[in-house]
């Protein structure tokens, strides 16, 4: 089982770490992604995964840390970010991408302005994008028509679009990744969507330490519950889940080329 999405670095972590990872190792866990979201995490990131090859990261600005930087400094963090890259140690470019309208400090147009910027360091480093998308498809969707996803694709975390986007996302290049809600009492949107997408473009995630599984709901999410995430996805789709684990993971080796 691969965790595609899991914050392991966030400070809800710090206590319990690598108890966290060996509960994950137990339960099957070959590898999880940990993609980064700011700048201040990029190099404790890396070593992370120098310590341990099992840990994918991604680097990345998300939306919503763009208000804790300057836009000034926008160009300096583009940059930095094509350094670190060309290390060939992150598996992709992310977690970057849209979160609305009225991000308070962080207006649309500066949020696709830097989000070209990281499609356009995908596309030069032969990395996958790891996308964030909240309220904001109609706007992404517009970005894709003129901005080319690099060659391996990219991924649409916690997707969210409903079953009616599959198919456009689909056309671009895209995968999809799904975590907690689609194992929800009632959840329809969701798994109509798993429903709709494309065999080789499912993944699955935690999205650790948020929107933890059932029976866990409420709790903090951690990279061993994505057992949890597989099952509802077999019951989902009607399959057993060893035949959706072995999709999942390879799609996931596929799509970060490990």
């Amino acid at each position: 089982m691969i965790d595609s999405h899991c914050h392991l670095d966030l400070p809800r972590f710090d206590a319990d770490r690598a108890s966290v990872l060996e509960r994950a190792w137990a339960a099957g866990v070959t590898a999880l992604v940990v993609p980064g979201v700011a700048p201040a995490t990029w190099e404790a990131l890396l070593s992370l995964s120098r310590a341990d090859p099992r840990l994918w990261v991604g680097l990345g600005v998300h939306p919503q840390f763009l208000a804790a930087l300057p836009a000034s400094e926008d160009e300096a963090v583009l940059c930095r970010l094509d350094s670190l890259l060309g290390r060939k140690e992150a598996v992709a470019v992310g977690e970057c991408g849209l979160d609305g309208p009225s991000l308070a400090g962080a207006p649309l147009e500066r949020q696709l302005r830097m989000l070209r910027g990281h499609f356009e360091l995908a596309r030069k480093h032969h990395l996958p994008l790891i996308l964030h998308c909240f309220h904001a498809h109609p706007a992404l969707l517009a970005l894709l028509e003129d901005e080319a996803l690099p060659d391996i694709g990219g991924v649409l975390h916690s997707y969210s679009g409903g079953v009616d986007l599959v198919k456009r996302y689909a056309a671009q290049g895209m995968s999809f990744s799904f975590a907690g809600p689609i194992s929800y009492a009632g959840s329809r949107k969701p798994l109509a969507s798993l429903r709709a997408v494309p065999p080789e473009r499912l993944l699955a995630e935690t999205d650790a330490p948020d929107q933890a599984p059932t029976p866990h709901r409420g709790q903090r999410s951690e990279p061993a519950y994505v057992r949890e995430i597989l099952e509802a996805m077999a019951v989902a789709l009607g399959e057993s889940m060893a035949s959706v684990t072995t999709r999942t993971t390879g799609n996931a080796r596929r799509l970060f080329q490990r």
